[in-house]
């Protein structure tokens, strides 16, 4: 009879280690995996990502209409813009500066028309608006707004 009491305690303590253990694990790889950084393809630093967004769109916009790769840049570019907006669109250190207000201004304007026209070219117009609104910014950036 001792013996089955031993047995069905030991039994018991190793079932609560095994289910401690697993949830520890568990909590542990859930943690690790939520900080794995952000999903999106920026760095985190405002004005390297400014530029490379910019340089980004500056090359799609200059792009042929019949070139091969025409779509898959254009959606690189929508990738772009959506990952600029959501890291920096909350982002009280950038909010108030000359370039970020710029960018918005230009990326809302072509994100309005990639939405409203998705198989029609971007207007010279526009061309033309979104390359003085560019070099707008980068010169913000250049004196550090």
């Amino acid at each position: 009879m001792d013996f089955d009491l031993l047995v069905l305690f030991y039994l018991m303590l190793m079932k609560s280690y095994w289910s401690r253990l697993l949830s520890l694990v568990l909590v542990l790889v859930i943690g690790l995996v939520g900080c794995a950084g952000s999903p999106d393809s920026l760095t985190g630093d405002y004005r390297q990502d400014t530029l490379t967004v910019v340089n980004t769109l500056r090359q799609t916009l200059e792009l042929p209409q019949d070139s091969p790769n025409k779509a898959e840049l254009e959606a690189e570019a929508r990738q772009k813009i959506n990952d600029f907006s959501a890291r920096y669109q909350r982002n009280t250190s950038v909010l108030a500066l000359n370039s970020f207000t710029t960018m918005r201004t230009a990326l809302n304007s072509l994100a309005g028309h990639y939405s409203s026209y998705p198989n029609r070219p971007v207007p010279e117009k526009l061309k033309k608006r979104l390359d003085a609104e560019f070099k707008q910014v980068e010169a913000s950036l250049r004196r550090g707004a």
